[in-house]
């Protein structure tokens, strides 16, 4: 959920002005700057088969459905390389955290990488102590020291690039009833691996000085 508090928040104003200073970092493979975001996605299976829209006539689908389970789907995007990854799991728990993360440590592309700045939000499974539940000691040691971890504010999620790329991976592929999570995998990997080819990147544009100037009910006065 994204929100902006109605007055004074100097929490708010710290985590938010974290974030928009990475964002302003120029593009640098050893520092790379990637963004995490989940989101769960209903099965939903068709009582009835759909009818196709035909001329005249528009296409029809049944209002009843069956419910068929949850999964989730998580978005990792580093927005100035224009590269995605979007797995999908059963659950999304701190160890399921853990593990994706993992699997971006580890990725190819980020094997001469000094450290991995992940922007992700202030969730309570969003924690490098979730490395020490999933992982043995050494590690979570190993895949702690290759990060840097950066929340966006409570309730603030709108800073999070990776949001604005699950709302388009939603739009385009998953807004709509899908009954099995296999066919949700197939879709999110052939919507990434057609995205990553165009090297589609992300213009972020909402600066510190912007924050300072539009949100300045945000800041608390300063004491003097």
């Amino acid at each position: 959920m994204g929100c902006i508090p109605p007055q004074q928040d100097a929490a708010f104003v710290c985590q938010m002005e974290q974030v928009l200073e990475v964002y302003k970092r120029p593009y640098d493979p050893a520092h790379p700057v990637v963004c995490m975001d989940e989101q769960p996605k209903q099965l939903i299976a068709e009582t009835r088969k759909p009818l196709p829209a035909a001329p005249s006539q528009p296409a029809r689908v049944d209002y009843e459905y069956v419910r068929e389970g949850v999964c989730n789907v998580w978005m990792f995007v580093e927005p100035l390389a224009g590269w995605r990854d979007v797995p999908v799991t059963d659950t999304r728990t701190s160890v399921d955290w853990a593990q994706q993360v993992r699997r971006v440590v580890d990725e190819p592309r980020y094997s001469t990488a000094k450290r991995i700045t992940l922007v992700c939000d202030n969730l309570n499974t969003h924690y490098l102590a979730a490395l020490y539940q999933a992982f043995e000691p050494a590690e979570a040691l190993r895949l702690v020291q290759k990060l840097e971890l950066v929340h966006t504010p409570k309730h603030g999620s709108w800073l999070n690039v990776a949001e604005s790329e699950l709302s388009v991976l939603t739009r385009q592929c998953l807004d709509r009833r899908i009954a099995d999570q296999d066919i949700v995998t197939n879709e999110a990997g052939a919507w990434s691996k057609e995205r990553n080819a165009r090297q589609v990147g992300v213009d972020w544009q909402f600066t510190t000085d912007n924050a300072r100037t539009k949100l300045k009910h945000l800041y608390p006065k300063v004491m003097t």
